[in-house]
């Protein structure tokens, strides 16, 4: 069974970065689509950013220009970069495949003060 592990939030000042960690056991990373996702307090679960096998990304508009989603084969890792990082971005953040979901990690916690 798929288990993802996500790590690397935590709190930060607006304007601030943070790079999110996901790994998983159980599957190689590199065949699937990968994508991060957030879910913030009394809202749904939003796609945020995806990966395909061959490297090619899709952002939400809403990190469009700030986040960047990139893939380590070589460590089964697959990484969120955020930068200039807004409150609005606060939330639970999850990385699952894009296409057929697995079950889901623990997430990340990020919170971003003003």
């Amino acid at each position: 069974q798929v288990q993802f592990v996500e790590s690397g939030g935590g709190l930060v000042q607006a304007g601030g970065s943070l790079r999110l960690s996901c790994t998983a056991s159980g599957t190689p990373l590199s065949i699937s689509t990968i994508g991060w996702y957030r879910q913030a307090p009394g809202k749904q679960r939003e796609l945020v950013a995806r990966i395909s096998s061959g490297g090619y990304s899709i952002y939400a508009d809403s990190v469009k220009g700030r986040f960047t989603i990139s893939r380590d084969n070589a460590k089964n890792t697959v990484y969120l970069q955020m930068n200039s990082l807004k409150p609005e971005d606060t939330a639970v953040y999850y990385c699952n495949k894009f296409t057929t979901p697995g079950t889901w990690g623990q997430g990340t916690q990020v919170t971003v003060s003003s």
